[in-house]
């Protein structure tokens, strides 16, 4: 919880990252936005502190919630991905 009731900066980061991944693993395969949030760079990184990549932190963000890399495609049901990311993060307050 964040000052004065308001949710926490990251939580807010964390569910609004999930949520796009779901909405962009819902894409058909030739969307744009796809291939690029599925394409993997052919060189390697300077050396240096890695940084952590989007999807490192999408992983991230789903392990602290307890939520499976394929509950995207679940959609269909009654209770959606997004509902899902939103009770999960209101739950973890």
């Amino acid at each position: 919880m964040g000052v004065k009731g308001q949710p926490d900066i990251i939580d807010i980061i964390e569910k609004k990252r999930l949520q796009w991944y779901g909405h962009v693993k819902r894409m058909p395969e030739e969307r744009i936005p796809k291939l690029i949030m599925e394409w993997i760079p052919l060189e390697r990184r300077k050396r240096g502190c890695s940084r952590k990549t989007w999807m490192e932190g999408v992983q991230a963000a789903m392990t602290t919630r307890n939520l499976e890399a394929d509950q995207w495609r679940k959609r269909g049901m009654a209770f959606g991905f997004r509902k899902m990311v939103t009770a999960v993060v209101k739950q973890d307050r």
